[in-house]
């Protein structure tokens, strides 16, 4: 597994494509660089290159003492991308990743081909504040499994639950036995607690989409939507699914995607 030295840290990312068409994918808390299985091969055969990574504290990255915010986390993609010499690429991010490319379309927003922030938020607000504390709280007690099976129930929706049990099956026994340690989640943690772009997120001038998933009751979708009318120009949509429609719906969510991106592009299909 390739790994990059920046930024103080080691950070473990594939590579996969051909071409000079780049995407590069930022997951959410406690991701590895894998979930992204089903947005992968839908973009090479789109045509891009794709560009995924562990974000610091998950996987096989380095996991120096917390706690992260999202500005450091963009600071750590910027460095990757840097050293890879990539430029001029679509950014995309779900959740905690849809925080990470705020800060990184704020900072290096020159880079970018345009930025997508999907299932995420400006600030969290008082119900995911509440949320996000009471995993902090479980998390050093019962441990990060037993704590991304809660996550589990919020991220999917009930006919998830009902109609796809051997699909739910694996999902729970990857949660089940993850090998995060506990004070690099609670690093990954304070992103999403402390992440605030409510004051600043209005000068974004990159070409912009923030997706949601219809159903989210996680990061609730009306906070996608403020997010969205922060930013002036631009996109909102709306995916089938919940939190986890990357995983859910991923054929929508891809689709959702890919129209943005040729439209950004000029291309016609």
């Amino acid at each position: 597994m390739p790994t990059a030295s920046v930024n103080g840290i080691d950070i473990a990312y594939t590579l996969e494509g051909e071409g000079d068409r780049t995407v590069v994918l930022v997951n959410g808390l406690a991701d590895e660089k894998e979930t992204w299985g089903y947005q992968t091969p839908a973009l090479i055969e789109a045509g891009y290159r794709v560009l995924t990574f562990d974000n610091r504290g998950v996987g096989a990255t380095s996991k120096p003492a917390g706690p992260y915010t999202s500005e450091l986390l963009a600071d750590d993609a910027k460095g990757l991308v840097d050293a890879l010499g990539i430029t001029g690429f679509h950014l995309m991010g779900v959740s905690m990743g849809g925080m990470i490319v705020q800060e990184y379309a704020l900072k290096y927003g020159s880079d970018l081909k345009s930025v997508t922030m999907a299932c995420t938020y400006a600030a969290p607000g008082p119900f995911c504040s509440r949320m996000f504390a009471f995993w902090g709280d479980l998390a050093p007690v019962m441990g990060v499994p037993f704590v991304m099976r809660d996550v589990t129930l919020w991220a999917f929706t009930q006919d998830f639950f009902r109609t796809r049990e051997d699909e739910l099956a694996e999902f729970e026994t990857a949660m089940r036995y993850g090998s995060m340690p506990t004070p690099a989640y609670l690093a990954q943690l304070a992103v999403i607690q402390q992440h605030d772009t409510t004051e600043r997120i209005g000068g974004l001038t990159v070409p912009s989409l923030v997706l949601a998933g219809e159903e989210d009751v996680l990061i609730p979708t009306a906070l996608s939507h403020d997010l969205h009318q922060l930013i002036p120009g631009s996109e909102w949509a709306t995916t089938a699914g919940g939190h986890g429609c990357v995983w859910e719906h991923p054929d929508a969510f891809n689709t959702a995607f890919l129209q943005f991106l040729h439209r950004i592009e000029g291309i016609d299909r």
